[in-house]
């Protein structure tokens, strides 16, 4: 059985940092691109971050751009996501997912067709 499971969530100060892992089984990712989605209540699922399945490109949605950093363990089947100088309104389910192509995962339209996701890791940000 495929999975993807989050972790690292939990409650942080405003200006803190967590870091977020997600640990693949049941296959190999090392070629897929892996990305970070995230859900706060109420409102839609927003993109965060995406790497290539060599890791070497990034794409990061501007809010989060200059905090968070996305890199990629290929042996470890692991991403992960560090957020620096959190916010109150990175308050949100975190998401991790994996897809074949990195333009699926950072395309707005196409999040239907994203080939895996995990289940979620709550962070919560006080002010």
């Amino acid at each position: 059985q495929v999975q993807l499971v989050e972790s690292g969530g939990g409650l942080v100060q405003a200006g803190g940092s967590l870091r977020l892992s997600c640990a693949a089984s049941g296959r190999t990712f090392s070629n897929y691109a892996r990305g970070w989605f995230r859900q706060a209540p109420g409102k839609e699922l927003d993109f965060v971050a995406a790497i290539t399945w060599t890791g070497g490109s990034t794409v990061y949605a501007d809010s989060v751009k200059g905090r968070f950093t996305i890199s990629r363990d290929n042996a470890k089947n692991t991403v992960y996501l560090q957020m620096n100088s959190l916010k109150p309104e990175d308050t949100a389910v975190y998401y991790c997912a994996a897809d074949l192509s990195v333009a699926t995962l950072t395309s707005r339209g196409s999040r239907r067709s994203i080939g895996y996701w995990g289940q979620g890791t709550q962070v919560t940000v006080s002010s």
